[in-house]
């Protein structure tokens, strides 16, 4: 679909990092400051549903979700990890793997929430430097189930 923001591969810095690429998804490392850790993984093709996908395919996608998820547990080690499948602003499967801490800017409410605190500036860059080992757990962790 020409006016899809999930269809176009080509990301600027600013919108995350491409960690890895497969036939039918991708996963991407999002840029936010205050949730360091979280990703989308993203179904290549235009498709709007999950009931579009074949069985197969399903089955696909969220072993490359829980993937992500375990890897970003291993690695930020979060109070909680959030899973969400929305698709309301950009009708495209995507799952957004997030983790989450109860110093978060946005605890207890949706990554989507207004903002309801600030995490100190110390545990921010704590787990900013963490992120340059999920790459490489993220990758290691799919070699290992598909």
């Amino acid at each position: 679909m020409a006016n899809c923001t999930l269809c176009k591969e080509d990301l600027k810095p600013e919108e995350g990092q491409l960690i890895w690429r497969g036939d039918d998804c991708r996963v991407i490392l999002v840029n936010d400051s205050d949730l360091p850790g979280f990703c989308r993984v993203i179904w290549n093709r235009h498709v709007p549903e999950m009931t579009d996908l074949t069985y197969g395919e399903r089955e696909h996608l969220m072993t490359l979700v829980f993937a992500v998820e375990e890897a970003i547990r291993h690695v930020m080690h979060p109070d909680k990890v959030n899973l969400a499948a929305l698709g309301n602003m950009v009708p495209h499967i995507h799952w957004h793997i997030i983790p989450r801490y109860k110093d978060d800017a946005f605890f207890p409410g949706s990554a989507w929430s207004k903002r309801v605190q600030e995490t100190p500036t110390s545990v921010l860059l704590e787990r900013t430097r963490k992120l340059s080992q999920l790459p490489d757990a993220i990758k290691a962790e799919i070699a290992s189930l598909i």
